[in-house]
C-alpha cells in the first residue's frame, strides 16, 4: 500500500492494499462484562480507549519488501499470528516533483481525505455475532437408495464435514453454553468474521452521512478503492502428496471434490460451500443441483417423445400423401411478388414438423405441466430443510438489519413491532409513488422491446421477398425459412444488447425506491430485470406461436402491416418454425454464455495480471518475488453475484415448460448445459473469482414466485399451442368426422383461391385454411374453433386441479423439519434459562443427554451429532 506518511517513495508509479485481518487470539481479554441491562447479542466490543494488554482492536502499517506498505486492522491479541480475512485496495500514482491539472490533484486530495477519515473511524466499530448448539443431520437419498439396495455412485465421502448444530440468540451471560466458547481461536468462523468486518465496512462514514459519505460501496463508486473482499483461505491447488494430504484448507477441499469437471456425477458437498461461501451461495447451488436432477427423468422422457415421432414420419399417411403429391397441389404466393409452389417440395419441412408435431406431444405437455408443479414443491420441502439446518429459517422475518444506505438516507425513524428498537423509517407511500413512476419507465422499455419484435416481423417479411426474387431455384424455395432463420440470429443480438442496457437502468431505480432490507431491494430490482427480460426473450416465440399466420387474410384479400404483407406460417406449419426459433434463442444462448464464461475471465484474468506486474516492475519488485496472499487474489477477478446465475437460469426453466409442446428435446438441452453449468459456475468462485463476502438468506428469494408464475404461464401456453398451433385436433377431427385413416387429410385443410384471384392470375391455386370458395370462413372452421377452444378449457383446468392436488398433498416444509424446529425452540429456552434448576427438571432418558448437557459446547456428544453426510444435490 502507499501511504503518504511513508518515506523514501519512488518517484515511479506504486501500488498498494489495505488488508483488515481478524487475528485468532487468546481467551485473555476477549471479553468485556456488559452491565445486566446491556446482556444482549453484543460478543465483542472494540473501543479505541481500552486499555492496554486488553485491546484486539488495533491498526498498523507494515512495510513490505518490495517497497509495499499494508495497514491493518486486527481484532484480537495482537500477540498472536494474525489472519487477514478482508481487504481495501487502492492505487495511486505517484510522481514526485512533476506537475499534475488542479482537477486531478484536487480529486487525490479529496479521495485522500475520504479514505483517511473512513480508516480512522475504523478502529472504534464495534461487532456482534451468535453461535449454535449440536444438532444431528441426515442424507435423505443416500439413505433410500440404501433401503433399496441401489448402489450409490453419486456419493463421495468429503473430508472435513462441517458439524451441524441448534441455534440460538446469543447472550454474553450464557458464554459457556455456546460450541467452542472456550476457544477464542474458533468461536467465530470464518464467514462469521467476514460478515461483521462488512458490516463495518458498510456503515463507517467518513464525511457527512445525509450526503451519502459513508461505507465501502460509495468509496469503491468514487474511485477512493479498486477493491474490497475478504481473503480466499489459501490456493486451490492441492500440494504435491495429492488430495489425500493432511491439512488440506477449505479452498482445497472444494476443489478438489467440487469444482473439478470429473466430478460431474458427485453430489455437491453443500455443507461445505455454505461453510466458505455464505448460505446465499449454497442455496444457488443447492437450487441448481436440485433443477438439474429433476431435468433428468423431463429429458428422457421428452427424448422419448421425439424418437416416437422420428418412427412415425415415416408411417405418417398425410405426410406420405403430401411427398407423393408430384403437382396435384399447387400453392398460392407466401408473400407479396412470391412465385406459386408446389406443396410436394416442403417434404422435408413436413417431415420435420412432424417430429414435433404428433399425439405424443399432449401427452408430454402435461407430463411436463405437473413435472413443473411437482419440481417447485419439492423445492419449498427441500429449501425448508436446508433453511433450518443453516440457522436461517426465520432470518428474514427477525434478524434481517435494515440496508445501510437505506439507514443513512431514510428522512425519520420507527418502532419495529419485531425487534421493538428504533429504525430508519421510509413512509410506504412515498415509497409505492417512487414504484409507480419507476413502473412507467419499464413499460416504455418494454414498449421498446416491442417496436423492435415488430422491426422483426418487417425484417422476416422483406427478407422473404428479397430471397423469392433469387434466380437460385433452392434459395427461392426456401425464402420462408431463411428469412426466419435470420431473423432469430438478429433477435438473439437486439436481446443481448437490450438487456445490458436495462439492468443499469432497473439498477438506478431500485436504489430511488428506498426498500428497507437488502432481501426487499434485491427482490425488487430482480422483478423489474424479469419482467423486461420475459418480454425481451420470449416476445418473438410468442409471436411464431400464437401470432404469425392467424391474420393473413386470403388471396385477394391480404392484411397488411405498415404496407407489408403479414407473414404466414412456412409450409411445415408454425410448430416448426417456433421449434426452430427456441433452439436459436435457447440453445445459442447457452452457448454464448458458456463461451463466455470460459474465455471471458481467462483473457481478463490475463490482463488484471499483467497491468498489476507491469506496476510491480515500474517500482523495482522481482516478478518471480513470492506474491502475498491479499495480492494473489487481488489479481483474480470480481466477484459479480448470483443475479445472472439465477436469470440464466430461470429464463431456461421458461423456454423447458412454456413452449415444450413445440420442441420435446429442450429438457434435454437444458440438461447437457447444466451439467457444465455446475462445474463451471463452481469453478469460477474457487478458483477464478476473489471471495465474496458471505450473506445470509432464507430461500431464494422472489426467483421462487417467478418461477411459479411461469408454471402456471406453462400450462395455458401449451394448451394454445396444442389446440392453435399444432395439427393434432384438426387430425382428430378429421379421423372422427371422415376417415379414420387420415386419407385426403392434406386435400381437406387446403382451401382454393377466389375466383377474382385465378381470374386475375389466370391460374388456380391452394392455400392453407378451413375457408369457402368465397374466402369465408366453411362450417369446419367454426366447428374446430369450439373444439379448440374446448380442448384448452379442459386442458388446463385438468392440469391445474391435478397440481392442486399435488400441492395438498406434499407439505411444504417436512414433519420431520417442524419437529426439529419446536425441538430446538425447546433446548434454546432451556440453555437460556436464568434457574439451573429447570435443566434438571427436564431431563432426557437415562440413555440419552440431558438438554442441558446437549447443549453445553465443550462436552461430551453423540458422534451423531456433531457430525454431518453431505447434503445430496447433483
Amino acid at each position: 500500500m502507499t501511504s503518504e506518511a511513508s518515506s523514501g517513495r519512488s518517484h515511479c508509479a506504486r501500488w498498494g492494499l489495505f488488508y483488515i485481518a481478524w487475528a485468532q487470539g487468546g481467551r485473555s481479554g476477549m471479553l468485556r462484562r456488559q452491565a445486566p441491562e446491556e446482556d444482549s447479542a453484543v460478543l465483542i466490543d472494540i473501543a479505541p480507549a481500552m486499555e492496554k494488554g486488553d485491546s484486539y482492536g488495533s491498526t498498523a502499517n507494515t512495510s513490505q519488501p518490495d517497497g509495499h506498505q499494508a495497514a491493518t486492522c486486527r481484532v484480537g491479541n495482537p500477540a498472536k499470528p494474525q489472519i487477514a480475512d478482508f481487504v481495501l485496495v487502492w492505487e495511486e500514482d505517484l510522481r514526485l516533483g512533476q506537475q499534475q491539472d488542479s482537477a486531478t490533484q484536487d480529486q487525490r486530495d479529496t479521495h485522500r481525505a475520504w479514505r483517511e477519515t473512513f480508516l480512522d473511524n475504523l478502529r472504534a466499530a464495534g461487532l456482534h455475532v451468535d453461535q449454535e448448539l449440536p444438532n444431528q443431520a441426515c442424507n435423505w437419498s443416500a439413505s433410500l437408495l440404501q433401503w433399496l439396495g441401489i448402489p450409490n455412485v453419486l456419493l463421495e465421502d468429503v473430508p472435513d464435514v462441517p458439524p451441524e448444530c441448534y441455534s440460538c440468540q446469543f447472550k454474553v451471560s450464557k458464554l459457556s453454553r455456546f460450541l467452542r466458547s472456550d476457544d477464542q481461536d474458533t468461536f467465530f468462523t470464518c464467514t462469521n468474521r467476514h460478515q461483521i468486518l462488512f458490516e463495518i465496512l458498510a456503515k463507517t462514514v467518513y464525511g457527512h452521512e445525509k450526503k451519502g459519505l459513508f461505507g465501502i460501496d460509495q468509496l469503491l463508486s468514487q474511485g477512493v478503492f479498486k477493491a474490497a473482499f475478504p481473503l480466499h483461505e489459501g490456493p486451490f491447488t492441492t500440494p504435491p502428496e495429492g488430495p489425500w494430504a493432511p491439512g488440506l484448507n477449505q479452498r482445497q477441499v472444494l476443489f478438489q471434490y467440487w469444482a473439478r469437471w470429473r466430478k460431474w456425477h458427485r453430489y455437491q458437498p453443500l455443507d461445505h460451500v455454505r461453510r466458505y461461501f455464505g448460505e446465499k451461495v449454497a442455496l444457488y447451488f443447492a437450487w441448481l443441483g436440485f433443477y438439474t436432477g429433476w431435468l433428468l427423468p423431463a429429458a428422457v422422457v421428452g427424448t422419448l417423445v421425439f424418437l416416437v415421432g422420428c418412427f412415425m414420419v415415416f408411417s405418417d399417411t398425410p405426410t406420405q400423401e403430401l411427398c407423393s403429391s408430384a403437382d396435384s397441389f399447387q400453392m398460392c404466393p407466401l408473400c407479396l411478388n412470391c412465385p406459386f409452389w408446389l406443396l410436394s417440395s416442403a417434404c422435408a419441412l413436413v417431415q420435420a414438423g412432424r417430429l414435433f408435431d404428433h399425439g405424443g406431444t399432449v401427452f408430454f405437455s402435461v407430463f411436463m405441466a405437473l413435472w413443473a408443479v411437482l419440481l417447485l414443491e419439492y423445492w419449498k420441502r427441500k429449501s425448508a430443510t436446508l433453511a433450518y439446518r443453516w440457522g436461517c429459517f426465520d432470518y428474514e422475518d427477525i434478524e434481517e438489519r435494515p440496508r445501510p444506505q437505506f439507514a443513512a438516507s431514510a428522512p425519520t425513524t420507527a418502532l419495529n413491532p419485531i425487534t421493538g428498537e428504533e429504525e430508519p423509517y421510509f413512509p410506504k407511500r412515498s415509497r409505492m409513488r417512487r414504484v409507480l413512476a419507476g413502473s412507467v419507465l419499464v413499460l416504455m422499455m418494454v414498449a421498446v422491446v416491442v417496436m423492435c419484435l415488430v422491426s422483426i416481423i418487417l425484417y422476416r417479411a422483406i427478407m422473404a421477398i428479397l430471397v423469392s426474387r433469387s434466380n437460385n431455384t433452392l434459395l427461392a424455395a426456401w425464402a420462408s425459412r431463411i428469412a426466419s432463420l435470420t431473423g432469430s440470429v438478429v433477435n438473439l443480438v437486439i436481446i443481448l444488447v437490450l438487456s445490458k442496457i436495462y439492468v443499469a437502468l432497473a439498477h438506478i431505480l431500485t436504489r430511488w425506491e428506498m426498500h428497507r432490507t437488502q432481501t426487499r431491494f434485491e427482490d425488487a430490482f430482480t422483478l423489474k430485470v424479469f419482467i423486461f427480460q420475459f418480454v425481451n426473450f420470449y416476445s418473438s416465440p410468442i409471436y411464431i406461436g400464437f401470432f404469425k399466420g392467424r391474420f393473413v387474410g386470403y388471396p385477394g384479400s391480404y392484411h397488411t402491416l405498415f404496407g407489408v404483407r403479414n407473414e404466414e406460417c412456412a409450409a411445415g406449419g408454425c410448430l416448426i418454425e417456433l421449434a426452430q426459433e427456441l433452439l436459436v434463442i435457447m440453445v445459442g444462448k447457452q452457448i454464448i454464455n458458456n463461451v463466455q464464461e470460459i474465455l471471458v475471465p481467462k483473457l481478463t484474468g490475463w490482463w488484471q495480471k499483467f497491468r498489476l506486474r507491469s506496476k510491480k516492475r515500474k517500482v523495482g519488485a522481482s516478478a518471480a518475488a513470492s506474491q502475498t496472499p491479499w495480492e494473489a487474489d487481488y489479481e483474480l477477478l470480481p466477484c459479480e453475484g448470483l443475479f445472472d446465475e439465477y436469470l440464466e437460469m430461470v429464463l431456461q426453466f421458461g423456454f423447458v415448460t412454456i413452449f415444450v409442446a413445440a420442441c420435446p428435446l429442450a429438457p434435454l438441452f437444458a440438461l447437457l448445459n447444466n451439467w457444465v453449468e455446475i462445474r463451471l459456475d463452481a469453478r469460477k468462485f474457487v478458483c477464478e473469482r476473489r471471495r465474496p463476502v458471505a450473506e445470509r438468506a432464507q430461500d431464494v428469494g422472489i426467483w421462487f414466485s417467478i418461477l411459479a408464475g411461469i408454471t402456471h404461464l406453462a400450462v395455458i401456453s401449451n394448451a394454445l399451442l396444442l389446440a392453435f398451433s399444432s395439427d393434432f385436433l384438426p387430425r382428430t377431427y378429421y379421423r372422427w368426422t371422415r376417415a379414420g385413416d387420415l386419407r385426403g387429410f392434406v386435400n381437406f385443410t387446403l382451401a382454393r383461391a377466389p375466383p377474382a384471384f385465378t381470374a386475375a392470375h389466370n391460374r388456380t391455386c391452394r392455400y392453407r385454411a378451413f375457408r369457402e370458395d368465397d374466402g369465408h370462413y366453411s362450417g369446419t372452421y367454426w366447428n374446430l374453433l369450439a373444439i379448440r377452444l374446448a380442448f384448452v378449457i379442459v386442458f388446463e383446468h385438468v392440469v391445474f386441479s391435478i397440481g392442486r392436488i399435488l400441492d395438498l398433498l406434499v407439505p411444504d416444509i417436512p414433519e420431520s423439519v417442524q419437529i426439529k424446529v419446536k425441538r430446538e425452540y425447546y433446548l434454546a429456552k432451556q440453555a437460556l434459562a436464568e434457574n439451573e434448576a429447570l435443566l434438571g427438571t427436564n431431563g432426557a432418558k437415562d440413555d440419552q443427554p440431558s438438554a442441558s448437557e446437549e447443549s453445553l459446547g465443550p462436552q461430551p456428544r453423540r458422534p451423531e451429532a456433531s457430525r454431518a453426510s453431505p447434503i445430496p444435490s447433483l
